[in-house]
């Protein structure tokens, strides 16, 4: 028990917005107003495609209007304090810490180095902290650069921990120079480590580049006749805390585990989860981080900060994780692509966190192993022979890991202490077939089903009555690598969306299930909002075509200039983007940020989320299966190339042959060619039958797919390929006729 006496370790204070929520119930009322606007129409004149086709669209925007807003209304802001727990080091329970990556030529190894070695400085007891990196390609020379990472580790740890040092990640810390900082001690120490690293450096890519290794026996034996999608499992202790010492380095580990062609790995979600029982049998702490390899600590107090809320003894019976947002180091100026996500982190997550708590982001998040293993807050007794078959059923064959995760549910806290004890059960539960007769990926650990097996894990543990918190330090505990340029961007959202219609149209449906959950009212509101956003492609291409056809059909399906009416669509028009803007000078970022999010936003929805609609619906037919792609990644050692390259040609919009720039070519087609016959029919004697209000959505669209604008006149990989221009210039001819015959 907690005694009153304690200094507070956390705060949850109120984030007050009148003006947003002003904004929003603003926005809200101009939306009902143009639903009646529309059905008035619709009675006065009779049933037209033209305007219930905008009348469904229109309801589905205030739909999902309301649900943002209910996600928005009460934001919250955690508030912790970690110095206060410095003075309770000895009640900080042991934290093992994930590390996933899947391919060493997409995510270089020197990436995956560089997050080790800042997780393996953190400021947290050296022996109540464990390490695991999951190498999912089963790579020689990602288990080769974490044994020489280690050697630089030893050096590293000290040199941070003696000098405070704030950003623990080599590669960002050398990038500023800092030899004629400080007393002359810490400069030769400073020239020193940064020749180190550079050495390291060296050697991990002259390892990447020749494949050439000290021997391939020895500790590189394993790896000999393997393939990364056909191998046995490869579980090794690169570094054991043998002695327990608080200031020393943390256990280090490295896990392959084993894929065949025949069984499914289920991508991430299968790795953490073999980590999971894997960790149970080493260390089975209590808690486990999980970052993706490119996120590196950046504030070496992050442990401490979550643990600020898992030691209140209120949170203990509530909270299931602590998620910290992600940000990115390498983010160009004024967000060109989109994907920095400051605004929607501070005001979505934030307003989450008021609810019932933010979803799980899948990385830089704390998790409590006993609700990862299917424990619900009320604590169902955990003891008796049953339980123990229970167990068996639920978490495999293996007797060590069924013991491990049942010490885990009691809140058991005699941990094991030597790694090595339990080395020969480690293969028995990272192999391909140990999962088949056993309930991982349905009910317990990291849940199967979607690619977004964060968003649906979380999903499910809110649905058992847990709460999440959001944790928003400063500095930001983790930076990543932003992706640039055209195609990565565009991929993430496609695997967003993809992973979330999976979710949609599962069993797991939030829609349906939630009503048997323990979800509180608003949250299940949030998750329907979240599932939504899926199928948003669907209405917003329908709307984005309505001007184009007006415009070419020579009708209308927004008030004309001369109806009072008019001053409903303008407003709403106004306020949105009014609202928009005023969150992005909130959250310190410019007007230009702001509107390359806005055109982003529909790039994104009009190109990624529809082919990932079509990606689900041709699984739902049996045509074809999802697949996770792994996105590339920068190297952290060419942190500095950036410098040789201007700000403009790095925020320039790159193209290539995928199919996901056809549907934004066609629309940005289809709006050229319906203005240019808006403009030849004005010039004749013909009663112009479209508004302003036309034009101006037209030219809105245009100005939103700009960059496949100029797309259209560039060359290289900043034009767009002849095989995307044909087909898109195929699909909107064919439109064109269609609206040309609708008026015949």
């Amino acid at each position: 028990m907690t005694k009153p006496s304690r200094l507070p370790l956390y705060e949850k204070v109120g984030v007050q917005r009148p003006i947003q929520r002003l904004l929003d119930v603003t926005i809200f009322f101009l939306l009902i107003s143009l639903l009646v606007y529309r059905l008035l129409f619709l009675r006065n004149h009779g049933f037209t495609y033209l305007h219930s086709i905008a009348f469904l669209c229109e309801f589905w925007f205030t739909f999902t209007w309301a649900l943002l807003i209910n996600v928005t209304w009460n934001p919250v802001n955690y508030i912790t304090y970690p110095q206060h727990l410095l003075k309770r080091v000895e009640e900080l329970p042991p934290v093992d810490v994930f590390v996933t990556t899947a391919d060493p030529l997409l995510e270089p190894p020197l990436i995956t180095v560089n997050t080790v070695l800042s997780l393996l400085a953190v400021d947290y007891p050296a022996n109540r902290l464990a390490v695991y990196v999951s190498d999912d390609a089963c790579s020689p020379i990602t288990f080769y650069s974490l044994t020489e990472a280690l050697k630089f580790a030893k050096i590293w740890v000290p040199f941070c921990k003696e000098y405070q040092v704030e950003v623990r990640a080599p590669f960002r810390y050398f990038s500023n120079d800092l030899s004629s900082d400080g007393s002359e001690e810490f400069q030769c120490e400073w020239r020193r480590l940064k020749d180190e690293y550079e050495k390291l450096r060296q050697n991990i890519e002259e390892a990447a580049k020749n494949f050439v290794f000290p021997q391939l026996t020895s500790e590189f034996e394993d790896f000999s006749n393997t393939e990364s999608n056909n191998h046995p499992p490869i579980i090794k202790i690169i570094w054991e805390n043998k002695e327990g010492l608080w200031d020393g380095l943390p256990h280090l580990v490295y896990v392959s585990r084993e894929k065949r062609p025949q069984h499914p790995h289920h991508y991430k979600a299968g790795a953490m989860n073999v980590l999971a029982r894997v960790s149970g049998l080493m260390t089975n702490a209590p808690y486990m981080l999980n970052v993706d390899c490119d996120m590196f600590v950046n504030n070496p107090s992050v442990l401490l900060q979550g643990m600020c809320l898992f030691l209140d003894p209120t949170i203990d019976k509530e909270y299931a994780f602590v998620q910290f947002p992600q940000r990115f180091y390498n983010g160009l100026k004024d967000d060109p692509y989109g994907n920095q996500w400051i605004v929607m982190m501070e005001f979505t997550f934030r307003g989450m966190a008021g609810i019932q708590g933010p979803g799980y982001m899948g990385t830089g998040c704390i998790h409590r192993r006993k609700v990862l293993y299917g424990q619900s807050p009320d604590g169902a007794n955990i003891s008796g022979k049953h339980y123990d078959n229970e167990l068996h059923k639920t978490f495999g064959n293996s007797k060590d890991f069924v013991n491990s995760a049942a010490h885990a549910l009691r809140g058991l806290t005699d941990y094991p202490n030597s790694l090595s004890n339990s080395i020969v059960s480690l293969k028995e539960v990272a192999t391909s077939d140990y999962e088949i007769t056993s309930c991982w990926g349905t009910k317990v650990g990291w849940l199967y089903g979607s690619l977004l097996e964060d968003v649906l894990t979380g999903s499910e543990i809110h649905k058992k009555g847990w709460k999440s918190a959001y944790l928003t330090p400063t500095p930001p505990a983790f930076l990543g690598c932003a992706p640039s340029g055209g195609p990565i961007p565009l991929n993430h959202q496609k695997r967003a969306m993809t992973g979330l219609l999976e979710i949609l149209f599962s069993k797991k449906c939030p829609i349906f299930s939630d009503l048997f959950g323990k979800l509180q009212f608003r949250q299940r509101m949030v998750s329907v909002w979240i599932s939504l956003w899926g199928i948003r492609s669907i209405p917003e291409i329908c709307y984005a075509t309505l001007p184009a056809f007006c415009l070419i059909a020579n009708t209308h399906f927004l008030p004309k200039i001369q109806e009072p009416v008019i001053c409903i669509p303008l407003l709403l028009f106004v306020f949105y983007n009014l609202q928009q803007l005023l969150q992005y000078l909130e959250t310190g970022q410019s007007a230009r940020a702001w509107w390359n999010n806005e055109r982003m936003a529909r790039i994104n929805t009009i190109c990624a989320s529809l082919l990932g609609t079509v990606a689900v619906v041709l699984k739902l037919l049996g045509l074809s299966e999802t697949v996770f792609e792994v996105t590339k990644k920068e190297s952290s050692s060419s942190s500095d190339d950036t410098e040789s390259s201007s700000d403009e040609d790095l925020g320039r919009f790159t193209f290539d042959e995928s199919p996901l720039f056809v549907p934004g070519t066609t629309i940005l087609i289809i709006q050229l060619a319906a203005l240019s016959v808006a403009f030849l029919r004005t010039r004749q004697p013909i009663v112009v039958g479209f508004g302003i209000g036309e034009v101006i959505c037209s030219v809105w669209l245009i100005l939103c797919f700009w960059s496949f604008l100029k797309g259209l006149f560039s060359k290289g990989k900043y034009g767009l390929p002849w095989s995307t221009l044909w087909k898109s210039s195929a699909l909107a001819f064919l439109f064109v006729c269609l609206c040309i015959m609708s008026t015949k």
